[in-house]
């Protein structure tokens, strides 16, 4: 039997003790495939992190709460201010009776001044104090004669003439009552009668907001889920090994979970003008639903733009100066709600600022700060990443948020559009009361939480599945695909309680 031995086996060594081409495997050789080498390289298993935390999601798990809901939308009312005040002009002075024509509420609210109908709260008998150029007096209602009109008589002069009858900007805001021993209640004409002079009805501006689909998907190889790499690779939410499909798939999941945070923050509905949706090649929404709803979802920003406070106050160009501004801030919220307690959520250069502001006080952390959010630990606000402080009968809680300052986020899109830059946010710590209409009662609700899709049968808010052909086969294609879906919206109650910074 004969046998024939193998060629170019390269199986007898060189006499010369040296590397040659004939004994030294490339690793990058297109002859070798770059499979392998002889003298194997210092290698580092360890993945260099080079960016550093690269997640920018917390800021809603810090300051929010999720609840389920079931329908299209969500729909909720905001109670509408206790005490009657109201903004117009002094009409009519020097006459028994001084006139007040309401223009609006002190929101702005042009309706309560309607010439069609009666929507103010001021009736006969009411007692109120008028103000205007400087000058206060106190009056009581004698009639109402028209939908806007206020008829007063002076408490301190027998006519009304401490006011101009051009005066504009004067404010009336309701006191109180007075009434006669025996009288009764009077029409809007003062013709007393025995009936009521009708009772004012609280008021609710209802709001609502829908929830929008979201979804990731990573694909990997069948074969490659199989292959090992040298490189041990980890990833923010503790996923570590020496696949890179971990790597991947870890590194998609945490840029969803930015992405459902992100979102939550910077979408707004469609506007008028939007064609999103109408396309024909959309899937945003369906035929059905054409013309109902908009697509998109109002985010913080909107929310807080809309229905919110702006400031371009603290821009660290002055100490002193920045204090006035940030004392205009307090004022403002003086004006609205009053919230004890606020949570700052700013970038790198208003947070430097408001630290020169503090400091420039000699009293930086001082003031007594209760940290009631934080269940009243100092500790546990440091530990993540807040420092407080109070100024007047405000406290706050200043953290830098990272979504601000990052090149690859907002921290990019602001160096590229400086005038409209976003800074900071300002969010009321706490609960607030609204009317659910759902429910058919008042609730307590966070001021900012999150609405998920969820019921019985499926729950939407972090929905994963996998398919392909990888372990339990779900279909003929050779590879793994993991899909992520959320379906939420942001629920922003009481935004005249907000603040942002740009």
């Amino acid at each position: 039997m004969a046998i024939t031995a193998g060629s170019n086996l390269n199986s007898v060594p060189a006499s010369a003790k040296q590397t040659l081409s004939s004994n030294y495997l490339d690793l990058a050789s297109t002859a070798n495939q770059g499979w392998a080498q002889q003298y194997l390289p210092d290698l580092m298993e360890k993945e260099a992190e080079v960016f550093g935390p690269r997640t920018i999601s917390g800021f809603l798990s810090q300051v929010g709460a999720e609840e389920a809901m079931t329908a299209d939308q969500v729909v909720w009312s905001e109670q509408s201010r206790l005490h009657l005040s109201y903004t117009g002009t002094v009409v009519l002075a020097g006459d028994t009776n001084g006139t007040f024509a309401v223009v609006a509420d002190i929101d702005g609210d042009t309706t309560v001044g309607s010439t069609s109908s009666r929507t103010h709260g001021i009736r006969v008998n009411d007692m109120v104090l008028i103000a205007s150029a400087g000058k206060v007096s106190k009056c009581l209602v004698v009639e109402t004669p028209d939908s806007n009109v206020v008829s007063v008589e002076s408490y301190g002069e027998a006519v009304l003439t401490s006011h101009a009858v051009t005066a504009s900007g004067a404010t009336l805001l309701v006191i109180g009552s007075e009434y006669g021993k025996g009288a009764s209640y009077a029409d809007e004409t003062g013709t007393y009668k025995t009936e009521s002079r009708g009772a004012n009805e609280p008021t609710f501006k209802s709001f609502n907001n829908k929830p929008i689909i979201m979804k990731d998907y990573y694909e990997v190889s069948g074969s490659d889920v199989s292959r090992i790499g040298w490189v041990e690779v980890a990833s923010e939410d503790g996923a570590s090994g020496y696949m890179w499909y971990l790597k991947a798939e870890a590194d998609t999941r945490a840029r969803f979970n930015d992405h459902l945070e992100m979102t939550m923050l910077e979408a707004e509905k469609t506007a008028a003008a939007s064609i999103i949706g109408f396309g024909a090649n959309s899937q945003v929404r369906g035929a059905a639903d054409a013309g109902a709803n908009g697509a998109g979802t109002e985010g913080l920003f909107a929310a807080i733009e809309d229905r919110g406070n702006i400031t371009s106050g603290v821009t660290g160009v002055n100490a002193a100066t920045d204090l006035a501004e940030f004392d205009a801030i307090l004022a403002e919220f003086d004006n609205q709600g009053a919230i004890e307690e606020n949570m700052m959520f700013v970038n790198r250069a208003t947070s430097l600022a408001m630290d020169d502001m503090l400091a420039s006080m000699n009293s930086y952390g001082a003031g007594g700060t209760s940290y009631g959010v934080f269940n009243n630990s100092e500790d546990m606000a440091l530990n993540l990443g807040f420092s407080g402080f109070r100024r007047g009968s405000y406290d706050f809680y200043k953290s830098d948020m990272r979504y601000l300052n990052d090149k690859a986020t907002r921290g990019g899109i602001n160096s590229a559009a400086t005038s409209a830059a976003i800074r900071g946010i300002i969010v009321p710590a706490g609960t607030s009361t609204v009317y659910d209409q759902m429910l058919g009662k008042n609730l307590k609700r966070p001021f900012l939480h999150v609405r998920y899709r969820a019921s019985q049968t499926d729950d939407r808010k972090m929905k994963s599945w996998v398919t392909g052909s990888v372990g339990a086969a779900t279909s003929a294609l050779d590879a793994m695909q993991i899909h992520m879906l959320s379906e939420r919206c942001l629920v922003t109650q009481g935004a005249n309680n907000f603040m942002l910074m740009k």
